[in-house]
């Protein structure tokens, strides 16, 4: 009996100890688990924190690539819109080039057929008397052909040949001239019921420019702007300052620097859009064609902005039609402007003369112009002739085509006969503009440059300013 309740009792006291151990073991699993559990929240927590912030920065990232590609976008529509500008307006040029290439031709074909139009009946009325009934036809041949002349002066402009020196001028100062010019009273006359304003408030006003041109330029814009707003309307004519820089609206077309504009502006009816890419096209026109102009007016405008480093800029509506011109402005002083002495009838003092020429016709014109105004002329047809003249009779003055067939042209004449006689005087005379051999003739030490087809006062002035300089 004993032992048994002494293995009872054991029993009792293992079980107690396992029963201890379990509430041990079950305290520590629990602390486990909620260790666990705190690991899990807190990990919880920072993953959805860390996430939200993930979410939010993928959300700005493609925000920003939306951004980035909108502008990107946009600028690729802006290059490829200036793409397609440059590109029509290289087409514009070479279309222009092509058309000025034909009239160049053209126009050297008229000139040498003007200069006996307008010269020989020159020469008639000097021999004429006043009471001759020759006198009226005969000048009215001479006008035609000044008339003509000036066709073929705007066919030579639109082929880049317009012979013009280029000095710096006040642009307000050739606006006025213009404004006070017999052409533009006559132009008035003509539409008397259209009204005319000027502001001409362009404070630096200087750009080197051949001023006829200039003032061709403004007499087609005023003739086509008072057209258009017929008896009841309104013309403006202003100049202004602006500042180009690459940022500018007008920026993708024009040099960075600063400009002098001319507007002229109109309330007339507009220009049609499917007419407006067209207007600088020679020949291109709504008029009656040789009624109320040639075709040229606007070609001429065109050609001499772009020869000038200049731009145009139309804008058109029915509410009328803004024309605006750049032109560099320069930092010269402007020159001053003296009136022309008149010729007097004999203003040479027997001075020996050569004039070069391959044109029989305007070897002849030019022989008897000078010879009126009291020179002693002689003439050859080629510029080797001209050399070997020379070596056996000097004289003062050489009056010298610059583009002579065949055989050589003016500007290497002129170098052999320097070679003998190194103060040579010359005049170098030719249609087309002061091309690179005309400049170095004028360099090497030739006094002028003469356009033709000239007049004989022109002739006559020029070759006395070169002998008596």
């Amino acid at each position: 009996v004993g032992n048994y309740r002494n293995d009872k009792l054991g029993t009792f006291f293992v079980a107690l100890k396992i029963s201890e151990e379990l509430a041990h073991t079950q305290k520590l699993l629990l602390t486990i688990l909620l260790i666990a559990g705190l690991i899990l929240l807190f990990s919880f927590l920072i993953l959805y924190f860390s996430y939200g912030s993930l979410v939010e920065k993928i959300v700005n990232l493609n925000k920003s690539l939306e951004l980035n590609n909108l502008e990107l976008e946009n600028r690729v529509i802006e290059r490829t819109t200036k793409l397609h500008e440059r590109e029509k307006e290289l087409h514009k040029a070479q279309k222009m080039e092509a058309i000025g290439l034909m009239a160049s031709g053209v126009a050297h074909d008229l000139n040498n057929s003007l200069s006996a139009i307008i010269n020989y009946p020159e020469l008639m009325l000097l021999k004429l008397p006043e009471s001759s009934e020759m006198r009226a036809p005969v000048r009215a041949i001479q006008k035609s052909g000044e008339r003509a002349a000036t066709v073929v002066a705007d066919l030579l402009t639109i082929a880049r040949g317009a012979a013009s020196v280029r000095k710096p001028h006040d642009i307000n100062v050739l606006i006025q001239e213009y404004l006070d010019s017999p052409e533009y009273q006559k132009l008035q006359s003509q539409h008397p019921g259209g009204a005319c304003q000027y502001n001409l408030e362009a404070s630096d006003s200087t750009v080197s420019c051949s001023p006829v041109h200039i003032k061709k330029v403004v007499m087609n814009l005023m003739t086509n702007a008072m057209e258009a707003v017929g008896v009841k309307g309104e013309t403006i004519i202003s100049t202004f300052n602006l500042e180009i820089d690459p940022a500018d609206e007008y920026g993708h077309n024009l040099a960075p620097g600063k400009y002098a504009v001319l507007a002229v502006q109109d309330d007339g009816p507009g220009i049609a859009d499917k007419d407006i890419e067209h207007i600088f096209e020679p020949f291109y026109t709504k008029k009656v064609m040789g009624k109320s102009g040639s075709g040229l007016g606007l070609a001429v405008v065109w050609n001499t902005i772009e020869d000038h480093g200049g731009k145009i800029f139309v804008e058109s509506s029915d509410m009328g039609t803004s024309f605006q011109l750049f032109f560099p402005v320069s930092g010269e002083s402007a020159v001053i402007q003296i009136e022309d002495e008149p010729i007097e009838p004999a203003s040479g003092n027997n001075e020996s003369i050569l004039v070069v020429d391959d044109e029989p016709d305007l070897q002849d014109i030019a022989c008897q112009i000078l010879t009126t105004v009291g020179y002693n002329v002689r003439s050859v047809g080629s510029g080797e002739e001209a050399i070997e003249f020379v070596k056996e009779h000097p004289v003062d003055l050489l009056v010298i085509d610059m583009l002579m067939d065949p055989g050589i042209n003016g500007l290497r004449t002129y170098e052999a006969i320097l070679k003998d006689y190194p103060d040579q005087k010359a005049i170098i005379a030719s249609g087309f503009s002061e091309s690179a051999d005309v400049k170095k003739a004028l360099q090497l030490g030739a006094g002028g440059f003469i356009k033709k087809p000239y007049l004989m006062s022109q002739l006559a002035k020029a070759v006395r300013e070169t002998l008596y300089k």
